[in-house]
């Protein structure tokens, strides 16, 4: 079981983690009618005494649009307000993820978002390296990506992520890392938790927001810094195929970062990969508030004495 951070929020106030329990009889639980969202930070490494967040106010921003589908009006700044005082309580001594949560946090059975109550929760863990930095495999998921007209693809609604799992349950069962979902229409998607980017002939390839995607705020991040580097960046349609003759291809996320992918199914992917390796060590340095055209991605928290 992993080690979470000792202070949460949860009912409009900080508690023990340990405390922050709901019934079996909690709406959302019953009917995945939640969004959640998920942050990076880490102790500064060059001051002990503070703690930085990567983007802090784009991951408020996108938690309070996913709660508008909800009913649930949520502002961006009492979100942000809240992680701020989470860090500074628990004050973190290695690399963290927060996870801030919406749900539905009735005692009901009817299934709705309209006339039910609403809380917002913030807990944490320690957390390193989510998938391994050297490579991973995949493969092509026999699970299909939802429709935007199934779905609320642009929120990360608590019921949506039933497809992610059970596409990377099939993979792991399959002896691969990593899912790669295909869409209705038979193009790539995205990940079971990420998004999906190759290097084909000079340029940096990925799925365009019309494909069913998460709108990812790592994949906005990759995008805005290689075109800052110089690189042809091109949002859209892929075919599974090309996945199998790139020159590379990488996961990213806020779990994950930037992860390379050294296999899809049983087709072997370069080990040469000078552009995803670039792109690691530039979004490592941003996180690390060791570049200054990014210092606004980067929130800097002082710490409780």
């Amino acid at each position: 079981m992993p080690q979470f951070l000792p202070i949460a929020y949860f009912q409009q106030k900080f508690c023990p983690f340990a405390e922050a329990t709901i019934s079996i009889a909690t709406h959302g639980l019953h009917y995945g009618t939640g969004a959640f969202g998920g942050l990076r930070g880490l102790p500064d490494p060059a001051n002990p005494q503070q703690a930085l967040l990567f983007r802090l106010e784009r991951h408020c921003q996108r938690l309070s649009q996913s709660a508008k589908f909800l009913q649930y009006d949520l502002e961006a700044g009492q979100i942000k307000s809240v992680i701020i005082d989470f860090v500074k309580k628990n004050r973190p001594t290695e690399p963290f993820y927060i996870r801030p949560l919406v749900y539905t946090s009735d005692l009901g059975i009817a299934p709705r978002v309209h006339d039910v109550d609403h809380d917002f929760a913030v807990y944490g863990l320690p957390l390193g390296d989510y998938l391994s930095p050297e490579g991973i495999t995949c493969r092509i998921s026999s699970w299909q990506r939802p429709s935007d007209l199934n779905l609320p693809l642009r929120g990360k609604i608590t019921g949506c992520y039933i497809n992610s799992s059970l596409a990377k349950t099939e993979a792991k069962k399959s002896g691969f890392d990593e899912a790669i979902m295909l869409n209705s229409q038979g193009k790539v998607s995205e990940a079971s938790g990420m998004n999906i980017f190759l290097v084909r002939e000079g340029q940096l390839i990925t799925p365009g927001v019309d494909q069913d995607i998460l709108e990812g705020i790592t994949r906005n991040s990759v995008i805005q810094v290689a075109r800052d580097l110089g690189m042809s960046v091109v949002e859209r349609a892929v075919d599974r195929t090309e996945l199998l003759i790139a020159d590379e291809v990488f996961l990213c996320g806020t779990a994950a970062r930037i992860a390379p992918v050294k296999r899809i199914e049983n087709y072997a992917l370069p080990t040469d990969r000078p552009v995803t390796t670039q792109l690691q060590d530039l979004l490592k340095a941003i996180v690390e508030n060791r570049e200054p055209k990014y210092r606004d991605w980067v929130d800097v928290i002082p710490l409780e004495s």
